[in-house]
């Protein structure tokens, strides 16, 4: 009998939700707002009204669903509590596994933080299939991570494990990063931290490049990369050398089998994974100088498909 799964990935303007089969085909997906006002309140019954409004219509009963599994943007414990979300406007530690299977009639939930979730949706249908230990960077306006070992998400203590864009990489920086500390890595190797890097180049040297022109993206600066400018070329190193530092230091840790490299920096294609190899092979431990590397291929709906997967 073929059974279905709900993957659903919450995010701070819309909730992406996926409906699955038990082998891993995607069957339709589709997004809903999310509701933040009022402390988010309306979240979680907006979702479940959705799922249940999909049951219907697509004539599916409640005992050929084998749950549904939801990714937030917050760190979550194994037991589907959340301690805080900023972007959901949520304050209140509270199990959310537990309250959407209550709106869900009962049906099986489990819930993930979102850069996890995505990261076992690679494991399982994308560039990371067949792979059992992998490390899920997601290279954003901030940077996110989620660690899979032995085919599962490691969370950690309070689903805070694989904060990868939280390791200190810097000591002398003056500039505070979003989670309050100096010299995350996220400062440096995110999209927001390139840019950063650029202009920090641009003010130390007077060289012409394509960089003066005007405001600048992340993706500018890997096109004038590929274009050979100078100074585009010098900030690509940098960036280089903060993230195949940081992997180096989280290879160490872990031995990964590969590095999976996802979000919007990722999208500017092969131009990037030299500078991040080489700096990886400079200072990883020798046994772990081997580990792959490859680009995410589910793209924005790595979190449908690795939330479907947690209760499958």
């Amino acid at each position: 009998m073929k059974k279905y799964a709900f993957g659903i990935d919450v995010g701070g303007t819309s909730v992406k939700i996926g409906l699955f089969t038990n082998d891993g085909m995607l069957v339709e997906k589709w997004s809903i707002p999310t509701r933040t006002e009022d402390n988010g309140k309306a979240i979680l019954p907006d979702i479940a009204a959705s799922v249940l409004d999909k049951m219907k219509e697509r004539n599916i009963a409640a005992d050929e669903v084998e749950g549904a599994g939801i990714g937030l943007p917050g760190p979550v414990d194994e037991t589907g509590v959340i301690r805080k979300a900023v972007n959901l406007h949520w304050e209140n530690v509270f199990n959310v596994a537990e309250e959407l299977a209550g709106y869900l009639n009962g049906m099986k939930v489990k819930a993930g933080n979102d850069a996890n979730v995505a990261a076992l949706g690679e494991a399982w249908m994308g560039s990371g299939k067949g792979f059992k230990n992998l490390v899920m960077v997601t290279l954003g306006t901030g940077i996110g991570g989620g660690v899979i070992i032995n085919g599962k998400i490691l969370e950690g203590t309070t689903g805070a494990a694989g904060e990868i864009g939280h390791i200190h990489i810097q000591d002398d920086e003056e500039l505070a990063c979003n989670c309050g500390n100096h010299g995350c890595l996220e400062q440096y190797a995110s999209a927001t931290g390139i840019v950063r890097l650029l202009e920090r180049e641009l003010a130390n040297t007077d060289e012409p490049s394509l960089m003066r022109e005007k405001k600048h993206t992340a993706k500018d600066v890997w096109d004038a990369v590929e274009a050979g400018d100078a100074v585009a070329t010098r900030v690509a190193e940098k960036f280089g050398e903060y993230l195949g530092k940081g992997l180096a230091d989280i290879a160490g840790v872990l031995n990964p089998e590969i590095f999976v490299i996802g979000g919007g920096v990722s999208l500017s294609g092969e131009v990037i994974m030299p500078f991040i190899t080489k700096n990886f092979k400079k200072y990883v431990f020798h046994a772990s100088r081997e580990t792959k590397f490859t680009r995410a291929i589910l793209g924005n709906d790595g979190g449908i498909y690795g939330a479907a997967k947690l209760v499958l």
